[in-house]
């Protein structure tokens, strides 16, 4: 029996070595195998090496999904640097600063934007640019049927620059790698959170830790899907937690993952059914989307066996359509990038009580405590979640104020807190009651503001809500909800949905105040930010 691999680079070579021929990506109709892309790994990290890239030194990703983004982060992980992933999404400002916080010298971009790159680069200790095109690996003939049908974006760059080095230039080299000796403990990446709060924070995760979370989420599904079998759709951002436990995860076990460059919800369908997808990850907002989509129907999407959501709670009106509509559950987890992922999930194999983030997974240790004293909970009552783990990651990149206020050491033991309000039941079933800074605090309640959002969001018209507190002297704070309506909904009125939420709630939970908007803000990575609407609230009673 082969040893298990304790860093990433020996988990991917383990991978290539037992089955070299089998398909590990599928993009754009191109098939990759394992030995295809571990020779492009073996390429790209060798010119790396020969242009002066040395184990930790820290390289960026700024680019969509494709076939490059995976061929640069394993080449990074082959030399032992730091990758640092920044979603494309982003524009110059966040890129400076995520650039210039995490000190990377090297960064792999699109030549579609480059010119932000070039824009930031005189203000960052960046050495080398390496432009890569959407259809970089593509064969010519589709090169060409895609510029012909003006399928392919293009951006201008200058390859005359010293600095800048193309993706193809680099697999044309052959410089070999020095053989690394790794422990696991290195850090293989720094993942930034979407910063809802301030600036951005690096999160710096091991190999050892990336490795065992995204082993516990495979491990999940096996009751469905035997090992080595599964065909994955990367349904969520490769820069994002979520998305790397499920699409590493399938590398790291031999299987396929099937990229997008983007996630038009057709091209979605047509893949599942093209490929016979098994897997696909989403958010609760994604699985809507889905259910929602009127050409849902002249697909067939039977090939699916495991259907994960994470990212946010979701709701069980959603769960129900699901089931409903395609006989099969969405599977539930809770995680953070803090924590690297899965803290719960459910499992295939388990009967799962209605509502549950799941059970705690193996590596994970945790704890409930009074998010005011610190104090540890009483058995099955509610508190705030505390996460351990032997590999755990001990802070954030540069941050020792935002370290000292969610890590904490009790009884000699670290602790990432995570200001999340759980309940343990007596069969070890975790369930999300809401965030600690999201209770609000009504009469002397403590009111589940994610409970409100999902009462709303099974009533037929509403698309999205959002549910805050709003100070108030006489009883705390007040309760209002922001909502969305579908799209050609007319005559939904404030007072009917207060009205539905005083049949389904306590009556200190019944919102005093509904304001529709046509859209709620957002995270770069689809959470719905209700800090800023609370903060829009308290503008309001200042300036007033």
């Amino acid at each position: 029996m082969q040893a298990k691999p304790v860093f990433i680079d020996q988990a991917f070579r383990q991978s290539a070595a037992q089955r070299p021929t089998h398909t590990a990506l599928i993009f754009l109709g191109e098939k990759y195998s394992y030995a295809r892309l571990n020779e492009m790994i073996n390429r790209v990290a060798g010119s790396l090496y020969h242009h002066g890239v040395r184990p930790g030194d820290r390289i960026s990703i700024y680019a969509p999904h494709c076939p490059q983004w995976i061929v640069a982060w394993l080449a990074i992980q082959r030399l032992g640097a730091v990758a640092i992933p920044v979603t494309h999404f982003y524009g110059p400002k966040d890129l400076l600063y995520i650039v210039n916080d995490s000190g990377a010298q090297t960064i792999f971009c699109m030549d579609t934007n480059f010119g932000y790159v070039d824009k930031i680069a005189a203000d960052t200790g960046l050495q080398r640019i390496i432009v890569t095109s959407l259809a970089d690996l593509l064969p010519a003939w589709k090169k060409a049927v895609g510029r012909l049908l003006d399928r392919i974006p293009t951006g201008k760059y200058d390859i005359q620059r010293p600095n800048v080095l193309t993706f193809r230039s680099l697999l044309t080299a052959n410089t070999s790698v020095p053989e690394l000796s790794l422990t696991g403990e290195e850090i293989a990446e720094m993942l930034y959170t979407g910063g809802t709060t301030g600036y951005p924070k690096g999160v710096p995760i091991s190999n050892a830790l990336l490795l065992e979370s995204s082993g516990e989420q495979r491990d999940t599904s096996t009751s469905l899907i035997s090992l080595g079998e599964d065909i994955v759709l990367q349904g969520a951002p490769l820069n994002h937690i979520l998305g790397q436990v499920v699409g590493f995860g399938a590398l790291f076990s031999g299987e396929t993952l099937v990229l997008l460059p983007k996630m038009s919800l057709d091209a979605v369908f047509d893949h599942i059914l093209r490929y016979k997808v098994k897997t696909f990850l989403g958010t609760p907002t994604m699985y809507r989307m889905i259910l929602e989509h009127d050409r849902l129907d002249q697909y067939d999407l039977s090939s699916l066996k495991y259907l994960f959501c994470g990212g946010d709670v979701l709701p069980q009106e959603i769960a129900n359509r699901w089931l409903k509509r395609f006989g099969v559950p969405l599977y539930q987890g809770y995680g953070a990038t803090e924590t690297c992922g899965g803290v719960a999930l459910t499992r295939p194999d388990a009967q799962v009580p209605m509502g549950t983030a799941g059970k705690i997974v193996s590596f994970q240790k945790v704890m409930l405590v009074n998010p005011d004293t610190l104090e540890e909970a009483a058995p099955g009552e509610p508190g705030e979640l505390l996460v351990s783990s032997q590999n755990m990651v001990r802070g954030y990149w540069n941050k020792p104020e935002e370290t000292s206020a969610h890590f904490v050491e009790l009884d000699g033991q670290l602790w990432y807190v995570t200001g999340d309000i759980v309940r343990i039941d007596d069969k070890g079933w975790m369930f999300f009651l809401d965030r600690s800074v999201d209770v609000i605090k009504h009469k002397g309640y403590r009111v589940a503001a994610s409970k409100v959002d999902s009462i709303l969001q099974e009533h037929p018209a509403v698309v999205a809500a959002s549910t805050v507190g709003i100070p108030d002297s006489a009883v705390g704070e007040r309760i209002k909800s922001f909502v969305v309506l579908k799209k050609d909904i007319k005559g939904v009125s404030a007072y009917e949905l207060i009205r539905w939420c005083k049949e389904r709630l306590a009556s200190y939970e019944v919102p005093a105040y509904i304001e529709f908007r046509d859209m709620l803000p957002k995270s770069k990575v689809g959470k719905i930010l209700r800090r800023e609407l609370r903060d829009e609230e308290r503008l309001k009673g200042e300036v007033s």
